[in-house]
């Protein structure tokens, strides 16, 4: 670890900026990834949240079952795609391990095993539902910000299927929000076949919106213990890196320079003329606050990195995200945990959790709580319990209960 963090210093202290551009890479890119300061707050969310991806997945499949009465999905189905869900001990171990989740029960008429969502779980997808539907102006507005800030006002379709649960869109936002603003929205035929392109309708400013680092710097130039350099505030962000993490003087100094680096805002209009003037190291910076107001929009202030690069040609970034997140560890936090690599917004966390959170992400926090429970608060069965349940009484339940579906061995990690 220690010959990580120096390989992960000198990696800084060596780059004459901290643009990917003009960094010389002398180590691969996962040696690279490995090597950035660890975060253990941010770590030992992402042991968690993992697990919440999972569940979430094998909610929406239930959920997509609405004319079954309750919603549910067959656990013969669950296993079948346990590879593609990543549940590495199957399907049955995995709904075993959280109770407070998932409920297993036997279809007489489908004579096999079947998953429901517990009581609790039904009630939190309809807070989350409701707290979308409670703010669409807000989603609106943040589907009109991620276009703004594209070169062309358009991005594919398919990239906002991919970070729709991020930005808060309803399931059904292509009719919800799409279709139902005519006079902001359109989608157009795409380039390739059966491919579609949301494009914004009008013109805007460049000053009509309000970038979340400008948000910041008004609010820091009111503090008057302000740590931020009145010098350097027209063009900072805020910084926080990990603890731990060993600050060289001459790193410091690159901060400093770079905090001072005038920059094209993420809603301004940059042509061919303003690019080459604003030079390399200013368009490093604009790609720095294009991903910055990108994450500020999500809900939860945090998105997969694989998610957000289908945005990067249509946003003018001609840098490696990851790269970018790396080269900036005072701004964001990226962690490799669960088989993804998942970025953070710094500034937006304390202690784990957001600072200013919303209605949707409350909801969503439930859910998370519910999944750390696993199996603990669950009372054993009485007997008494048994007989208000005739179905687990009967003869061939108590067959299926000792069968592999609930076998109680093995775990799901």
């Amino acid at each position: 670890m220690a010959i990580q963090l120096v390989k992960f210093m000198l990696k800084f202290s060596n780059s004459v900026s901290f643009s990917s551009n003009s960094t010389v890479r002398t180590i691969s890119s996962v040696q690279y990834v490995a090597s950035r300061a660890r975060d253990p707050t941010f770590e030992k969310y992402m042991d968690h949240y993992k697990k919440l991806v999972k569940v979430i997945a094998i909610q929406d499949l239930i959920l997509a079952n609405p004319n079954k009465n309750p919603p549910s999905v067959s656990v013969d189905f669950l296993s079948r795609l346990s590879q593609r869900l990543h549940l590495n001990r199957g399907a049955p171990s995995f709904l075993r391990r959280y109770p407070h989740v998932f409920e297993i029960f036997y279809d007489h008429t489908k004579s096999m095993p079947y998953c429901k969502l517990t009581d609790k779980v039904v009630e939190i997808a309809k807070l989350e539902a409701g707290a979308i539907n409670e703010s669409l102006s807000l989603v609106v507005e943040r589907l009109v910000r991620v276009l703004l800030m594209s070169v062309s006002r358009s991005v594919p379709l398919r990239a906002v299927f991919k970070v729709w649960r991020e930005l808060g869109l309803p399931d059904d936002f292509e009719e919800s929000v799409i279709a139902r603003n005519p006079q902001l929205f359109l989608l157009c035929d795409g380039n390739e076949p059966n491919t579609h392109v949301l494009k914004l309708v009008g013109s805007y400013s460049s000053d009509h919106f309000t970038a979340a680092v400008e948000d910041w710097r008004v609010l820091e130039c009111c503090k008057e213990d302000s740590k931020v350099d009145r010098t350097e505030m027209q063009y900072s962000f805020k910084q926080g890196f990990p603890p731990g993490m060993k600050l060289k003087k001459t790193f410091r100094t690159k901060v400093r320079e770079w905090q001072k680096l005038p920059y094209a805002g993420p809603y301004e209009v940059v042509g061919e003329k303003k690019r080459a003037k604003i030079g390399l190291k200013g368009l490093e910076k604009r790609a720095v606050a294009i991903v910055h107001e990108f994450m500020s929009l999500t809900v939860e202030k945090m998105v997969e990195v694989e998610k957000i690069s289908h945005f990067r040609k249509w946003f003018g970034i001609d840098l490696n995200i990851r790269d970018l997140f790396l080269d900036h560890p005072g701004i964001f936090y990226l962690s490799n945990k669960g088989k993804m690599h998942t970025v953070f917004l710094r500034e937006a966390y304390e202690r784990g959790r957001l600072i200013n959170p919303n209605p949707v992400y409350e909801a969503r926090m439930k859910l998370l709580y519910l999944i750390m429970m696993e199996r603990r608060g669950m009372l054993t069965m009485t007997q008494e319990s048994v007989n208000e349940k005739g179905d687990v009484q009967d003869k061939d339940d108590r067959q299926i209960s000792a069968s592999s579906v609930l076998d109680n061995n093995g775990t799901d990690k």
